[in-house]
């Protein structure tokens, strides 16, 4: 758990820098986008990067561990079972919004250059979820701080 943990710090922390490096810039729009310098551009990378590899680390291995971790009973095969269950044991405050966050990911996963209005447009959502994404972090870290 605890490297698992410390693997979703070190996400949530570049996530926040990047975030804190774009936020002069937003709301994104194709303009905007089409004027980012080569750094910027970097910088938006690693924000794409970071929010996809912390919501697949939480979703792939934290959300198993908490519930081996505080015994749950029963074999929860599907992945919305999992959610619904650390939602009830109050480990994550919505399995309906993680829902959302790993649509957004899946969709922020794409790259659209030929629609340059598209992309601000998911660029946007996801620096408006990232604190909601850093939201069920916290709450799963201080979840699981009795059991540790």
């Amino acid at each position: 758990m605890q490297e698992i943990l410390k693997i979703c710090d070190r996400h949530a922390d570049r996530l926040r820098w990047a975030v804190s490096q774009l936020q002069c810039h937003a709301p994104f729009d194709e303009h905007g986008l089409s004027r980012l310098t080569d750094t910027e551009i970097a910088v938006l990378d690693q924000f794409s990067v970071r929010f996809g590899k912390l919501q697949d680390v939480m979703g792939a291995k934290l959300f198993p561990a908490v519930l081996e971790l505080t015994k749950e009973p029963g074999e929860l095969k599907a992945f919305i079972d999992k959610l619904n269950r650390l939602e009830k044991i109050g480990a994550i405050p919505s399995a309906d919004d993680w829902l959302l966050l790993r649509e957004v990911r899946n969709t922020f996963a794409h790259d659209y250059p030929d629609d340059p209005e598209l992309k601000a447009e998911i660029i946007n959502r996801a620096l408006d979820l990232t604190a909601s994404l850093l939201d069920v972090l916290d709450s799963v870290k201080r979840f699981v701080q009795p059991y540790l």
